[in-house]
């Protein structure tokens, strides 16, 4: 298995432990009758952290069969990375700020980290699935 598909898996299984145990807040919140904004901002980062985290253990998968320079698969792995622990920032931030994150205008405190959490998790994704679309294309 290749280095960079270890890290994957590393990282991976640190952000899938990490989304799964943002349920305790996300059942805390349903409990307590919680603004269903609140609420719905929970389940958005007890679901899409482990979401992340598969794929970033599927791609460590096959991260080995592809034929593609040295640099690729790490490009791969530490977007794929940097952009999971974006969301691990954001989106439980987003929860206990009430921010959404969608943009900078007016956001203020934890509102500008959240957006900033995003913002890097978005672009990082992006770059991940784009360097990944090349390495497969490349591989054909």
């Amino acid at each position: 298995m290749h280095t960079a598909a270890r890290h994957l898996v590393f990282h991976g299984a640190i952000v899938l432990l990490f989304g799964l145990l943002l349920g305790a807040p996300y059942a805390k919140a349903i409990k307590r009758e919680a603004a269903a904004h609140i609420v719905n901002s929970w389940r958005v980062a007890h679901l899409s952290l482990p979401i992340g985290a598969t794929l970033m253990l599927a791609t460590a998968a096959v991260l080995s069969s592809l034929a593609v320079p040295a640099w690729m698969p790490w490009l791969i792995a530490v977007s794929l990375t940097v952009s999971a622990y974006g969301f691990c920032v954001s989106t439980p931030l987003a929860a206990i700020s009430g921010q959404r994150g969608l943009s900078s205008d007016g956001a203020v405190g934890l509102g500008k980290l959240v957006y900033l959490g995003n913002m890097v998790g978005a672009v990082a994704s992006i770059v991940g699935a784009g360097a990944l679309l090349v390495a497969a294309f490349i591989s054909l």
